[in-house]
């Protein structure tokens, strides 16, 4: 885990009296002075591991079980209350740092004998880390906005939300197979398994909330190397045609040729923009992995959807924790470990020739022999063996309980301070999305 250092004298110093002024500045800590010297972020109890446990698991059904009963005794106990809505860093000096710590110490992302100082120091800093981590938020040890929503949603929310998903984790408790994949669409993760465990995990672009991934149970049958991309009749109409009012160039500048029902190529102020007369016309992408909507690679899998996984020339958005951003298909990181894993038992295509098809340019089918069982599901709260309990945001508001957040205490009267800090990202990127329609629906 990495935390921001901030320079201090007292690095240059004897351990023994580092320790001494360590404790001097603690003991200053409740007068108002910020903790710069103490580091606590190797703690192991701070740190959320990549489980290798697959989510789809008996072992992962077992962790949310105990989870379960861990959050039936904090609602037992009162719950928590609310974090006031400020944004709070390293340094940061007030009672909403002390409210913040009471909240991480009840969910067991801090230690009740750090104790309850107004004082935001590194111990705090890693305790949010991992807070975040196990919210699927950018580790930036800020609490922002959206780490604060998700610190005010209230304990029997996350309760009810355990046993919601309990009940979607058994469904799947039955034998799925030695080598499958599992695509958790509201963790926008894709993970691949081989004998109970897990091999890679990939970040993921999946659907919009108005254009949603589906869940199914399905299999991976063929790659598509060097793929054309069709513009589908959705993305025509939601986005394509928009794209052209605004912008006449829009389809040259994307490599996208227009086709009428005979073959035969249209340039694009032939087509009258300010009605659905495109919609009688055939799209299609140039190759080029550079700007062609698939990447690279496209992987076909069996569905009554018309969606796929595919690559991407966007790589921006496997780096923001909001990642709804499809038409419904999945956009994978480090798509050719992905392929490799597929390929894995098909004859004659390891590493070096799946990246000498890509290298060349030239449009390959490839068929999966055998076929990877591929399961897209909806999970948006776990535990893991380690004793981690995960959560997502319930992006499609299918878990059926309309989580409010818990009301904070008013302390606009005592304004945090904010002490000088090493700089920091204060949260995910503007959640824009990219100019190009990227995938089908």
């Amino acid at each position: 885990m990495r935390l921001e250092r901030t320079v201090h004298k007292s690095a240059i110093l004897p351990l023994s009296l580092c320790l001494a002024l360590g404790a001097a500045f603690a003991a200053r800590a409740e007068t108002g002075q910020a903790e710069w010297a103490q580091r606590y972020d190797a703690d192991a109890r701070l740190t959320v591991s990549r489980s290798t446990t697959p989510i789809l698991s008996e072992a992962t059904v077992a962790a949310t079980e105990a989870a379960i009963e861990r959050y039936r005794e904090i609602v037992a106990n009162g719950g928590w209350a609310a974090v006031p809505s400020q944004q709070l860093r390293l340094g940061s000096n007030g009672p909403a740092v002390s409210a913040l710590r009471r909240r991480l110490i009840v969910s067991g992302d801090i230690g009740a004998e750090t104790g309850t100082s107004p004082v935001f120091d590194s111990y705090v800093e890693a305790a949010v880390r991992r807070f975040q981590a196990r919210h699927g938020i950018i580790e930036t040890g800020v609490v922002n906005q959206q780490t604060l929503t998700a610190l005010n949603i209230p304990a029997e929310t996350r309760l009810r939300q355990l046993e919601t998903n309990l009940v979607r984790l058994r469904s799947f408790s039955h034998d799925l197979g030695n080598r499958y994949v599992t695509a958790n669409i509201p963790a926008a993760q894709v993970e691949t398994v081989e004998a109970g465990q897990v091999v890679s995990h990939h970040i993921a672009g999946v659907g919009k909330i108005d254009r949603q991934s589906p869940v199914m149970q399905t299999k991976a049958y063929q790659i598509n190397f060097n793929p054309f991309w069709t513009v589908p009749a959705s993305v025509i109409r939601k986005d394509l045609i928009p794209k052209m009012q605004a912008d006449p160039n829009y389809l040259h500048d994307n490599h996208i040729r227009v086709y009428n029902k005979e073959g035969q190529e249209l340039q694009p102020e032939q087509i009258n923009w300010r009605s659905l007369d495109a919609m009688n016309y055939k799209f299609r992408q140039d190759i080029g992995g550079d700007f062609n909507s698939l990447g690279v690679v496209r992987i076909d899998i069996a569905n009554p959807y018309g969606v796929y996984m595919h690559d991407t020339p966007a790589k921006g958005v496997f780096g923001d924790d909001f990642r709804f951003v499809s038409s419904g298909c999945i956009r994978l990181q480090n798509v050719r470990d992905y392929v490799a894993f597929l390929l894995r038992e098909t004859p004659g295509w390891d590493r070096d020739a799946i990246d000498r098809a890509i290298a060349s340019g030239e449009r390959i089918d490839v068929k999966i022999n055998p076929a990877v069982p591929v399961y897209w599901v909806y999970i948006t709260a776990w535990g893991t063996p380690d004793g981690v309990t995960q959560f997502r945001e319930d992006i499609y508001q299918r878990d059926g309980l309309n989580a409010r957040v818990v009301d904070a205490p008013d302390y606009s009267q005592t304004p945090v301070t904010q002490q000088a800090a090493a700089p920091q990202a204060a949260g995910p990127r503007p959640r824009g999305e990219p100019l190009l329609p990227r995938d089908e629906q």
